[in-house]
């Protein structure tokens, strides 16, 4: 799934400030961290305090702060700020008047119903969970193994869980 670049900087954002909804960060520092606009990341920041995510701090040591819910908060929530997910399946001229056409707007709004679920099932809690699995030192994460493939002179790679 392809996300608008406003869409990626708000998840960044809302990821670090979540982190730690008691702590302010500068709109700097979070631009910093990810190596992004500081000017794009002051738009998106202020989308998301309009839809009331975020707070601003004005004043000496001002910033910003988490202020929703963070186990209540889903990745759908966040995206659909700034991008609709389903646009109402395949477009172009064919759809709806031929049976490929209908048949291709079945498949891709069935794609658009999962991915909506899924995005809505997720909450910022449980997409924190996955940015710490990302942090940890690589003896906690499992490496892909080569097994031998029975049928090929040659390994594949089976990742283990």
């Amino acid at each position: 799934m392809r996300v608008q670049v406003a869409t990626r900087l708000a998840l960044f954002a809302v990821f670090q400030l979540a982190a730690d909804p008691r702590r302010q960060l500068a709109s700097a520092e979070i631009a910093s961290r990810f190596g992004i606009s500081v000017n794009h990341l002051s738009k998106v920041l202020r989308i998301l305090g309009r839809a009331g995510l975020v707070e601003a701090l004005r004043g000496a040591g001002g910033g910003y702060r988490f202020k929703g819910n963070p186990r209540r908060v889903t990745l759908l929530d966040v995206i659909e700020l700034f991008e609709p997910v389903g646009s109402g399946g395949a477009e172009g001229d064919q759809e709806g008047t031929t049976p490929e056409g209908r048949a291709l707007h079945r498949v891709f709004e069935e794609i658009d119903d999962i991915a909506r679920a899924t995005l809505s099932s997720i909450s910022l809690v449980t997409a924190l969970k996955l940015v710490d699995e990302e942090q940890r030192p690589a003896p906690d994460r499992v490496a892909p193994v080569r097994a031998r493939d029975p049928r090929s002179s040659r390994g594949t790679s089976i990742a283990r869980r």
